[in-house]
């Protein structure tokens, strides 16, 4: 038998090497994708088909009149028109669906489509069972010109362009820590009873954010509807879930319908939270944000300095809101920024 020559099995080893090397540089390349705009999980099934929906959607959000409503949406939708065009963006028309019944003194600056409340008592108090039944409204009765639908909120501020998550006929969410359908199993499965599959069946979400195509929406948004009213009707369940009542009672209609969503946690950014913006897409604002003059998170008890939508509940934020004092992250600062920005553009800011 021929001797192998030293040589040739250092270079046989050195090319193994590489080749491990390379591999693993690839399973760490997908593993840390969301910096490069991919999807850090991949839940249902193989989805490496689809290289993601290039089509573009439209930005619906579900308010009311309220002073507080009116002064985030205002925000939310000079930021709309900031990004809308930028590189990346995949942004089409925009729309807040008012179901608060009549008009109000927004309808020359927002685009707006105005659809009924429940009838009265029906929330029991609960604002947000509102936001499924304008939505099953809306999609009945507008005209919608884009196949993709983004469910937003007022406290969401683009912080960077979006670009269509979906692939598609999978819609993009945000994975909510506190959306646990397993630590609930006897409520779930009052909705989502056992012969439907297993509770992993149901995704840690809410509806918003979430990018899904129309045709979807439109067929989750009754059952979402009746799940939430179903849910609040129910002392259990409500005592169980609280404030996310509907945000599990579109999850399970979400599973009902056997639609899973991609999770996407770049989709959204919650100061104080989350520190640094990076390259997620949305600020959502809905904690306060408490800080000593040393710049230390003093959450649970009033800062020396803060920013908590909470406080302007009749009435908007001033313009030039002081920002946060040295030491406090980067997601405070742009966060007061951008509101700041924000309010010194819109005209009659004071005004509502």
């Amino acid at each position: 038998m021929k001797r192998v020559s030293p040589l040739f099995l250092v270079l046989l080893v050195l090319g193994f090497l590489f080749v491990t090397y390379n591999l693993l540089t690839m399973i760490i390349h997908y593993k840390t994708s969301s910096e490069e705009w991919e999807d850090p999980f991949l839940l249902p099934g193989n989805l490496n088909e689809f290289g993601g929906s290039k089509a573009k959607y439209h930005v619906a959000l579900t308010a009311n009149d309220a002073p507080y409503s009116q002064w985030q949406c205002r925000i939310m939708y000079y930021w709309y028109k900031k990004v809308k065009d930028m590189p990346r963006s995949e942004m089409g028309e925009f729309t807040r669906i008012l179901h608060s019944g009549k008009s109000d003194s927004l309808m020359e600056e927002i685009p707006t489509f105005v659809v009924d409340p429940l009838p009265d008592g029906l929330d029991r108090g609960y604002v947000v069972l509102n936001r499924p039944w304008a939505f099953v409204q809306w999609l009945e009765k507008a005209t919608i010109g884009e196949e993709y639908i983004l469910m937003a909120e007022p406290d969401h501020i683009f912080v960077n362009p979006l670009p269509n998550l979906a692939r598609g006929q999978y819609p993009a969410g945000f994975p909510f820590f506190y959306i646990k359908p397993s630590e609930h199993e006897t409520v779930i499965r009052k909705y989502y009873p056992e012969e439907k599959g297993p509770l992993a069946n149901i995704d840690p979400i809410g509806n918003s954010p979430v990018i899904i195509r129309k045709s979807e929406l439109e067929k989750i948004s009754p059952t979402w509807m009746n799940i939430s009213l179903l849910m609040k009707d129910d002392p259990a369940t409500d005592q169980a879930f609280g404030w996310v009542l509907e945000m599990y009672a579109y999850a399970v209609a979400s599973a009902l319908h056997g639609v899973r969503h991609i999770l996407r946690e770049d989709f959204m950014l919650q100061p104080p939270w989350d520190e640094k913006v990076g390259k997620k897409f949305i600020i959502h604002y809905t904690y306060g944000c408490d800080y000593n003059l040393k710049g230390e998170l003093t959450y649970g008890k009033i800062g020396e300095w803060r920013f908590d939508k909470r406080s302007h509940f009749s009435e908007p934020p001033p313009r030039n809101l002081s920002l946060p004092p040295p030491g406090a992250p980067e997601s405070v600062v742009r966060l007061v920024q951008m509101v700041n920005e924000a309010t010194a553009n819109i005209p009659n800011w004071y005004t509502l």
